[in-house]
């Protein structure tokens, strides 16, 4: 009976010692841990804003107990979803001007811009997101109605994409633009020996140059603004493709004051003015904060026809597109990134561009290296040209709703043939390459899910083409779910520490409302993000 009773002891001493407390329990979830298996859980246990515990919620709740212990009733978990490509401080600045996005002719776009105008007065007037592919007259305006209604504010407004412009006369006058001025990787488009205000690619820098920098504070609420906008779609890391140092710095203080809490991983402009620093320096990484890359450009957009194509465009047939640098330069600065240990990423949308960067990385790199280079956009890939991705391990970042947002006009740039090559997502998968997925928001929407849907639909939210747009190029639920989350940490060689739902890795993951991976893809849109949390932290909630 002595020997019962003591083993009795033990035995509640173990027990409790077992139950150990935590931060969170979720259980009686649907779990997508994206590990390496694809494996289901449905309970995890967080503590110190990390995973610590993940299986089933009879091994958790044995073990564990907390406070904060959430029955999910069911509900999907997957992790944080990361957006491989976007510009985070770019959706800041586009959200404190003129969004002209959805404008379907120039005279609308000229509505906006003066109602907005009324409300909220500066001198200069800035706004983005008129596409004239979107309008009855598929041609770019003229600035004479921006010089009627506006004589003595500068007018600048970009298109869609950020790569065309239309300014007004006192925008061009401030900038010293006339029509004789020439710009190499760049166009100042004159009619009848006159400036139209059409500005494509590098001509737009003579006049960004002169427009005054914002304070700090403008850039703070900026940057608040567009991080509220991530959370509520669930994401928790952005790969902001081309940020100054000024602005880092910013981001890197906000995050460590608490406020900013989405991570980061930024890609520096290429200017020597950033570089300089991390030269001396070397790699800078936080916990939410990383600066290891550089983003080039080889070209311009299709859209605009900036993007440089290897035979002329087929709705201009004397026209290639440009180069909007030097194959001189970017081998270079290819080389000068390569040596201070940081990751190139080049903006590449034509055939001709995708060809030049992918034989200047094969030139550089060697075969089964871990230098995790990125093409930015892949867009237009001549197929004698993809096996480089797969040979010199080449990321190619990609993003699915330019798909169905071109594929109404892309033809008649590129033609019945070479729109083949276009888009062509599953096709750089099959060479052995990682793909990695964003949105390139502002140009798109901030949503990942919809991202998603146009990678395995590859339709537009009215569900047009009924067939979908080249469907051989469509992606599975699988591979789009692996390119926003682990395969996008991996490009940012942080796959030990997000990306998957895993012990150990920083618990950062996103509550939908419906599964993904099992309702009708023409669903997904609709679906609703009910809780977004970063380091276990709820950063936002949603309701059904």
């Amino acid at each position: 009976m002595r020997c019962l009773l003591i083993l009795s002891i033990l035995l509640v001493f173990i027990g409790c010692t077992e139950n150990e407390e935590v931060d969170l329990i979720i259980h009686n979830a649907r779990i997508y841990t994206v590990d390496e298996e694809f494996s289901m859980a449905d309970a995890f246990a967080v503590n110190d804003g990390r995973f610590v515990a993940v299986g089933s919620a009879k091994s958790i709740l044995k073990k564990y107990s907390s406070k904060n212990n959430i029955d999910l009733q069911g509900k999907p978990v997957y992790p944080g979803l990361i957006d491989a490509h976007c510009h985070l401080y770019g959706l800041g600045v586009t959200l404190s001007r003129v969004n002209l996005v959805g404008t379907r002719s120039y005279e609308e776009v000229l509505e906006w811009i003066i109602a907005h105008h009324e409300e909220n007065y500066s001198y200069w007037i800035q706004g983005r997101g008129w596409d004239q592919n979107d309008w009855t007259e598929q041609t770019y305006p003229n600035k004479t109605e921006l010089d009627s209604y506006f004589p003595d504010n500068p007018v600048f407004i970009k298109r869609i994409d950020g790569h065309a412009a239309i300014v007004n006369q006192k925008a061009l006058d401030l900038a010293g633009i006339t029509p004789e001025t020439y710009v190499e990787g760049g166009k100042v488009e004159v009619l009848d020996g006159l400036c139209t205000g059409i500005l494509i690619d590098n001509a737009m820098d003579l006049v960004t140059n002169v427009i005054p920098e914002l304070e700090p504070e403008a850039i703070i609420d900026m940057l608040m603004q567009a991080q509220m906008e991530c959370l509520m779609v669930g994401l928790t890391t952005v790969d902001d493709a081309g940020l100054d140092v000024r602005i880092i710095d910013i981001i890197d203080k906000l995050q460590k004051e608490d406020k900013l809490k989405i991570r980061v991983y930024a890609m520096l402009n290429p200017e020597d003015k950033n570089l300089e620093r991390y030269k001396k320096n070397g790699i800078y990484k936080t916990d939410r904060l990383s600066v290891r890359s550089v983003k080039l450009y080889a070209d311009g957009a299709l859209g605009s026809r900036g993007a440089k194509l290897i035979k002329p465009y087929s709705d201009m047939e004397d026209h290639t597109g440009f180069l909007v640098n030097s194959p001189e330069y970017l081998k270079n600065k290819t080389k000068e990134i390569q040596e201070m240990g940081f990751q190139v990423n080049t903006h590449c949308i034509g055939d001709s561009a995708n060809r030049l960067m992918l034989n200047i990385y094969a030139d550089i790199l060697a075969e089964g290296n871990d230098e995790r280079w990125r093409i930015e956009h892949a867009q237009v890939v001549n197929k004698n040209d993809l096996h480089l991705f797969n040979t010199y391990r080449i990321i190619g970042s990609i993003q699915p709703t330019h798909a169905t947002s071109d594929m109404y006009w892309a033809d008649e740039r590129l033609g019945s043939s070479r729109i083949k090559g276009a888009y062509a997502y599953r096709a750089i998968q099959l060479t052995g390459a990682t793909i990695v997925s964003g949105s390139d928001f502002p140009v798109e929407d901030v949503n990942p899910l919809y991202g998603f849907y146009a990678a395995v639909a590859r339709k537009d939210l009215e569900g047009y083409p009924e067939d979908g747009f080249q469907m051989e190029n469509a992606l599975t639920r699988v591979t789009a779910l692996r390119a926003m989350t682990i395969w996008a940490a991996y490009a940012n060689f942080e796959e030990s520490e997000k990306g998957s739902i895993e012990t150990g890795k920083f618990a950062d993951f996103v509550v939908l409302s419906e599964d993904i991976m099992e309702i009708e893809i023409s669903d997904v849109p609709k679906v609703i993000v009910l809780s977004t949390c970063i380091d276990g932290e709820e950063v936002y909630s949603g309701t059904e």
